[in-house]
């Protein structure tokens, strides 16, 4: 399987699939039609064709937050 262009890492692809597999046992509805009732394999199919939506935060962006509450006084 090919990484998707939206995730920067197989780690995180794993952990998006994994996140949806889950959600996905609980009962939620495929958002795609797969031959495997597998909800692994339908997770990694879903995140594959860019159906689940991923936000990927940088590690600046998150550290710089920290640094203007910390002067804020907040």
């Amino acid at each position: 399987m090919e990484l998707p262009t939206n995730l920067d890492s197989k780690f995180r692809f794993i952990l998006v699939a994994a996140k949806r597999a889950r959600q996905l046992q609980a009962g939620a509805k495929p958002l795609i039609q797969s031959a495997s009732k597998r909800p692994t394999r339908v997770a990694q199919q879903e995140v594959g064709a860019g159906l689940v939506p991923v936000e990927v935060m940088s590690a600046n962006s998150n550290h710089n937050d920290k640094n203007k509450k910390a002067k804020s006084g907040k």
